[in-house]
């Protein structure tokens, strides 16, 4: 018995050991192409810049990868920066990008040719013989259109068949091969940031997290408005849809340079945002962004600077000691180690994340991206890929539609007395099967508005489907017009359908997502209020401001704002103090003075209401 528990003694100490890092709570890594994982062959250029990033930022991990465009790093080179890396104290792991000429439209391999199948396995066996885990950066879908692949797709559809062969091709090219040469090989997965189109290219979210050994998220969302029109908050809510695929699963979020030309904050935003999702792990990409990207405050110190924000530019820029030398910020990396010096004291105090209940049934198509829109606008996203039937809330948005079965789960939900939001978008796509709770419609009619009555006007007009419905069958709770008080229309913004002991609400959405911004700040509360109800927090704030919160009581708010914006915290009646989590200090009471109209659908919103000040582009943390 004392021999047992000795061993046991020896092995939680071992653990303790293996798993401590530079920070509390996280790990950060360094993701290194072949390019430069190449010229790690010549130790003078692998000293000189490694040491351009160990003086700025404080490093656990780094990965080097063996392949990217048809180059495969020759085994000598990849020993020798994995003993330089180990004798740093640095753990080392491997990396693969699947592309064959990733300048070309990101060009991949295409998997049912028997020559590019066989290269793909020796890519992978020659990965494993070097390293005991190793992750598939972005790449590993086809977007491959030969006459090889028209005539293995025959009648399937596009999505069908590369789904199928991509999980194929994940089995019995990488992962079995790579586990027959090395057995102790832990094969990754790194999913990219457009989650929602995934399958047409192969990416198959039902089995890649169960066949490989974990998975990485795409965090970085960059510039909203440059390609992919990611918004900020997919930065969050992407961990928590992916860890919620396999809980325990998703090593860690992955960030590159993209947006810095927006200013820093917004490559720092996307760091801490990573973290706030309880990612374990930060992958930087790339060994050459941190390295090269140099540090230029006519580009890179936004015009709010200088307000208390979160990420402070000239603070960022002092001198800084790390591993026995001081240096001056020259690069990207510093702007890194600065942002996790900051979160530091806060991401091991948090606890697990919560959110609306948000389901999107695998491979599910419409109103693409849409949760990360509804978290620009103050409601915390928990994205899942079954139905939740534990919460008095669940938010439908047109991708549900792909559940064959969703009418008789929205019914259960209701018979239960808990309520069911749709969006606009899936009531227009299954109409008739909605028209078993209620007889509702929103066809091809629109509606140009900007006067929502007692809930304030835009300052912009907005295209929004006409949704309609049976007089004293649905109530119509927020409308709009233009102009609506003393008009002549009226259109629903929010509208009630009572069912059983529970209710249907529909949330019109506009034609533009992006005009979800535009909408006043008492349209956004009434959203709020209507989606809240599993929660003791709730925000009155305008859109671009964000609420994160955690099960042990801890709370963020985040503004994403270029100005200071005032906003409330509605806290249920039970909570009588919220404080500043590091600070201790406490926010000062406020009279509620909610629009009495709401209460009639919420008779048990009680609130304590706090208010607080957000410079632009910061967060604060509380505790209730």
């Amino acid at each position: 018995m004392k021999q047992l528990i000795n061993s046991l003694i020896i092995f939680v100490l071992f653990a303790a050991t293996s798993t401590a890092g530079n920070y509390n709570g996280f790990k950060v890594s360094v993701y290194t192409r072949a390019y430069e994982v190449e010229k790690m062959k010549d130790l003078h250029w692998l000293d000189s810049t490694w040491n351009i990033i160990a003086s700025q930022v404080k490093v656990d991990k780094i990965y080097l990868e063996t392949h990217r465009d048809l180059l495969i790093v020759p085994d000598a080179t990849l020993e020798q920066a994995k003993k330089f890396f180990r004798e740093k104290g640095i753990e080392v792991g491997g990396g693969i990008t699947y592309t064959i000429n990733e300048s070309n439209s990101f060009e991949t391999f295409c998997y049912s040719n028997p020559e590019h199948r066989k290269t793909v396995q020796e890519i992978a066996e020659h990965t494993a013989r070097h390293f005991d885990d190793f992750i598939l950066d972005d790449f590993f879908f086809t977007s491959c259109k030969s006459d090889i692949e028209i005539k293995a797709k025959g009648a399937k559809s596009w999505t069908q068949y590369r789904t199928e062969l991509m999980t194929e091709a994940g089995l019995n090219l990488v992962i079995k091969p790579a586990k027959k040469v090395n057995p102790k090989v832990k094969v990754i997965i790194k999913y990219p940031n457009w989650y929602d189109h995934f399958q047409g290219l192969g990416f198959n979210l039902d089995t890649g997290p169960k066949i490989f050994d974990g998975v990485w998220s795409g965090t970085e969302t960059r510039d909203p408005s440059s390609a992919q029109h990611l918004q900020n908050y997919l930065s969050y809510n992407i961990i928590r849809y992916f860890d919620n695929l396999r809980p325990g699963f998703n090593f860690g979020g992955w960030v590159d340079s993209g947006g810095s030309g927006m200013g820093m904050d917004r490559y720092a935003e996307q760091l801490w945002l990573t973290f706030f999702a309880k990612a374990p792990e930060m992958a930087l990409f790339a060994y050459n962004q941190l390295i090269g990207v140099r540090l230029n405050p006519d580009i890179h110190r936004t015009a709010w600077q200088g307000q208390g924000t979160s990420f402070d530019y000239d603070e960022m820029m002092k001198p800084v000691n790390l591993n026995g030398q001081t240096v001056a910020p020259t690069t990207l990396a510093r702007v890194a180690g600065y942002t996790f010096e900051k979160i530091n004291p806060i991401i091991s105090k948090l606890g697990n994340p919560v959110g609306i209940k948000s389901y999107k049934p695998f491979h599910a198509l419409g109103e693409d991206f849409l949760q990360n829109y509804f978290g620009m606008i103050g409601l915390p996203m928990d994205m899942h890929s079954e139905f939740p039937a534990d919460r008095k809330v669940v938010l439908l948005t047109e991708q549900a539609k792909y559940d064959a079965g969703i009418i008789a789960k929205i019914k259960e939900q209701l018979v239960k007395g808990n309520d069911v939001v749709i969006t606009s978008g899936l009531l227009k796509a299954i109409p008739e099967k909605i028209a078993d709770i209620a007889e509702l419609r929103a066809g091809d009619l629109k509606a140009l508005v900007n006067d929502f009555g007692m809930f304030g006007k835009s300052s912009k007009d907005i295209l929004i489907p006409q949704v309609l419905y049976q007089t004293n069958d649905a109530w119509d709770i927020l409308s709009a017009g233009r102009p609506l008080a003393g008009g002549v229309s009226g259109y629903p913004m929010l509208l009630r359908a009572p069912y059983s002991k529970g209710n249907l609400y529909v949330m019109t959405i506009p034609d533009d997502f992006g005009n979800l911004y535009d909408l006043p700040q008492g349209v956004l509360n009434g959203f709020r209020q209507v989606l809240s109800k599993d929660f003791d927090i709730r925000i009155d704030a305008p859109a671009k401001v964000s609420l994160f919160l955690y099960d042990n009581g801890v709370f963020i708010v985040e503004s994403f704002l270029d100005t200071p914006v005032t906003i409330k915290i509605h806290a249920r009646e039970n909570v009588k103090k919220i404080s500043e989590l590091l600070t201790g200090a406490e926010l000062e009471m406020q009279p509620d003075n909610s629009t009495p109209f709401m209460r009639r659908f919420r008779p048990d919103d009680k609130n304590n209401v706090f208010r607080v000040t957000l410079p632009p582009h910061s967060f604060k943390v509380f505790t209730k």
